[in-house]
């Protein structure tokens, strides 16, 4: 009964709250109209009690409060007149218009569903923090910092049913919490709006031990200003599918991290409009980020799940700053055999430099539609590449189509597309796969054919 028909977006319980709502607002029009003002009000007043118990969602708030008010009303003005028709109607109407809200609201943010995983394997979750001490930290104020990076590595693990998921990507519900209240304050929006998303569970297990095996090396950059966990799903579907995920929190580019337990925020706020400037600060932002998922590869090796890691078949990826940074990152270190770049546009005067190693873009056409110049420099970097370099456009993929954002994110084409709330991470898990089976796995495949059963394939290099 808690549980939302993925329609409507609401549960059976808020389905009748709305309802109940509904009778006791128009119950004035009705025949019987006690009668069904009292009968709406008790289904509103049992719904209400159920859901409070469950959680009660704020879609829900303002359709308590239309219905508690008019059924307030109603009983004090009863044995007296009636309110006139010309006040009646408009409020009515208004009260109308606030109930379709509920359903609304509802459906242009729903409680996220993290799609089950399709791969063979369970999957695992593991947290690491780690300094780098050949490198000092650029934006911190004490010289004697190092950069550190938090990785969170997801892996092919040992079923363990009935344990404990992780929720949004994170070990536990207050961690989930506190990096998505971060990131809406962060990006100016109202937390509560992400309070559902902040609550859902996804598929991994915390510490689950490691399938047998030894699996590829996927290190990953999520996009300026998100965390970690914002590319959940696609971390989850390639760990079931048998490698192993890395991906970074870049301390003071994450909207929040933590090290050694202290928060530390985004200060990705620019404070000029001098584009050589801003240039200069996105070249710095992209070379950081490169130099961090080379050494996470590194640090990779030394960690207890080790054994189960093959570093020698590794590939990088990211999306949007994130990709840019990938594609830096394959230039400049030999040992990644190859890079998936998602939708990332590069900074025009930090060309990634010529690599050897093949790479997958995939990209949204609404953000080459927004961006004239995207495309053309995209392109023009991956020409630098050998045969076997590839981007591929995602029909209807807008660019937050390739992030746990579209599961929950309001539906407006020019941020999530036309694509739906899966598709798209569906197609970009099983496009990168096709292309890193058969680069890191040597998995046969006629790859151009394979690639273009998901949109428009063009060859740059």
């Amino acid at each position: 009964m808690t549980e939302p028909i993925p329609g409507p977006s609401m549960s059976p319980l808020e389905i009748l709250a709305v309802l109940g709502a509904l009778a006791v607002v128009l119950a004035r029009w009705l025949p019987h109209r006690t009668a069904v003002l009292l009968n709406g009000a008790a289904t509103v007043a049992v719904a209400g009690t159920a859901l409070a118990a469950t959680g009660l969602r704020w879609q829900l708030y303002p359709v308590l409060a239309v219905a508690a008010t008019v059924a307030a009303v109603a009983v004090a003005r009863r044995g007296r007149r009636r309110v006139r028709r010309r006040f009646a109607i408009p409020a009515t109407a208004a009260c109308l218009l606030v109930l379709a809200g509920a359903p609304v609201a509802a459906w242009a943010l729903p409680v996220p569903v993290y799609p089950e995983p399709t791969g063979a394997y369970a999957v695992g979750t593991a947290v690491y923090q780690w300094t780098d001490d050949t490198r000092p930290e650029p934006l911190s104020a004490d010289p004697d910092d190092h950069r550190a990076v938090v990785v969170q590595l997801w892996y092919p693990a040992e079923p363990r049913p009935g344990a404990a998921t992780t929720i949004g990507g994170r070990p536990s519900l207050e961690a989930s919490q506190a990096v998505t209240a971060a990131s809406a304050d962060f990006f100016g929006i109202p937390a509560f709006l992400l309070a559902e998303a902040a609550a859902a569970p996804s598929h991994a297990v915390a510490d689950a031990p490691a399938a047998p095996g030894d699996f590829p090396v996927i290190v990953f950059s999520p996009g300026l200003s998100a965390t970690r966990t914002a590319n959940t799903v696609l971390a989850e579907e390639w760990a079931s599918r048998g490698y192993a995920v890395a991906a970074l929190d870049h301390p003071y580019d994450a909207a929040i991290t933590y090290l050694d337990g202290e928060p530390v925020h985004s200060r990705n706020i620019l404070t000029t409009t001098d584009e050589d400037e801003i240039a200069a600060i996105n070249r710095a932002n992209i070379e950081t980020r490169a130099a961090d998922l080379s050494f996470v590869l590194t640090r990779l090796e030394t960690i207890g799940l080790a054994d189960h890691l093959d570093t020698d078949r590794a590939a990088v990826a990211g999306h949007s700053r994130g990709g840019a940074a990938a594609l830096a990152a394959l230039a400049a270190d030999p040992r990644f055999d190859a890079a998936v770049h998602i939708d990332g546009g590069l900074e025009p005067t930090l060309p990634p430099g010529p690599f050897s190693q093949p790479a997958l873009s995939i990209t949204s056409p609404i953000s080459a539609a927004r961006n004239p110049d995207y495309l053309p420099t995209l392109d023009t970097a991956l020409a630098l590449g050998p045969a076997g370099t590839y981007r591929l456009s995602l029909p209807g993929a807008g660019h937050f189509s390739f992030t746990d954002a579209a599961l929950y994110f309001p539906p407006v084409p020019s941020a999530v597309g036309t694509i739906g709330r899966t598709e798209g991470l569906r197609a970009t898990a099983d496009a990168a796969m096709l292309f890193l089976d058969a680069v890191l796995r040597d998995r046969p495949a006629d790859l151009p054919a394979a690639l273009e059963r998901y949109g428009d394939l063009a060859f740059p290099a």
